[in-house]
């Protein structure tokens, strides 16, 4: 026995060593480098917006896009065959706003309730070489939002990853978890990209010039995957070249956060079911941050019911605390988080668990559709 407890308690010291590289070497790429501040640009913009029954939204949130401060643009509105008054709503929207153009998507027995097939007519519609993506459901966070986004491109950078933020919610700590898994991702695939290693970015705030969509010939490699229009594309057109970060407030996008556990877990199945299309090298070290993310849970428990060498191990798990609270916690000051740092323990151990049950659940079932 005193043997399985030292070789755990070597796992153990591995699994930090590891953590730490993660969390200071690599997110430390994101928390603890400053931003730079571009020059605001004046090229001409397709803002792009695919929603399919989402009349409550679209009656909203269109009317903030129309009202970007920026002097060439124009707004796709893709209407997925809706059954509800979305369509109308565009309609009207096309007729008040010369700057807004409609796509009719209608039902198609190939590609029925496929986003990408309704977001790759939208991308042909647009008359603007450099592409700016929002969801039905979001909003900008000022009027600035379209010339914060447009100010990273340059010659060489024609991807540009956003932050897509969800709203607070008092007194509510699902919207506290969700909100930090969010901020967690967003380290994570901002400072990667940072690295020169890009592997997903968020349809919720997401811009790349309309070239990079046809270099890699559009969705057609992951078509038949209902979700990952914006991280499988992205795990396939982007390179350390072509890709670079936006994270000022001015160019956040929000949207409403689930209001139930079960809504939430639904919706990270999906998002999670497609990380099993990522490029190898991507799989392996996401994997192996969610392995680590685990075992710094399940080993120092199993270390301190045989007390073996407890000392050492709660010296331990308090470093291992101390930095991911550190390098998170910069993070979260870059994106008006802080508030969910300071439930990080335990929205962590819950986050932990939740992964571990959509990744035991994905096993068995897939989920489909987009809406």
């Amino acid at each position: 026995m005193n043997m399985i407890l030292t070789i755990l308690f070597w796992i153990f010291v591995a699994v930090i060593a590891i953590q730490f590289l993660y969390y200071i070497v690599v997110f430390g790429k994101f928390s603890f480098v400053k931003a730079k501040k571009n020059n605001l640009k004046k090229i001409p913009i397709s803002v792009i917006v695919c929603a399919k029954n989402e009349e409550e939204n679209v009656a909203k949130f269109i009317p903030l896009l129309t009202q970007q401060n920026y002097p060439d643009f124009e707004i796709i509105l893709i209407d997925d065959a809706s059954s509800d008054k979305t369509l109308d709503i565009f309609e009207t929207f096309e007729k008040e706003h010369s700057n807004i153009k409609l796509v009719k998507v209608e039902n198609n027995e190939a590609f029925w309730g496929n986003k990408k097939f309704a977001l790759t007519l939208g991308i042909k519609a647009a008359t603007k070489e450099y592409l700016l993506f929002t969801d039905a459901d979001c909003y900008p966070t000022s009027t600035n939002w379209i010339a914060e986004m447009s100010s990273h491109f340059t010659m060489q950078k024609t991807i540009v990853l956003g932050y897509g933020a969800y709203e607070k919610v008092p007194k509510s700590f699902l919207n506290k978890i969700i909100r930090f898994e969010t901020l967690l991702t967003a380290v994570q695939y901002f400072s990667w990209a940072r690295i020169g290693k890009p592997y997903m970015g968020i349809g919720r705030n997401l811009a790349y010039k309309k070239e990079e969509f046809f270099n890699v010939n559009g969705f057609i490699d992951h078509i038949k995957i209902r979700s990952g229009d914006d991280d499988l594309f992205i795990n396939q057109a982007a390179t350390h070249k072509n890709t670079t970060v936006c994270y000022s407030p001015d160019s956040f996008t929000y949207s409403e956060p689930k209001r139930t556990y079960k809504e939430w877990f639904t919706q990270k199945r999906r998002h999670v079911s497609t990380a099993s299309f990522y490029k190898s090298s991507d799989k392996i070290q996401l994997g192996l941050f969610f392995l680590t993310q685990f075992l710094t849970l399940i080993l120092p428990i199993i270390l301190l019911i045989f007390q073996f060498q407890w000392i050492f191990i709660v010296s331990l798990i308090t470093f291992r605390y101390l930095f991911t609270w550190i390098s998170l916690g910069f993070g979260a000051g870059k994106l008006n988080e802080k508030d969910v740092m300071f439930w990080f323990p335990i929205i962590e151990i819950v986050l932990i668990f939740t992964q571990l049950n959509i990744f035991v659940t994905n096993l068995f079932s897939k989920p489909v559709h987009w809406k």
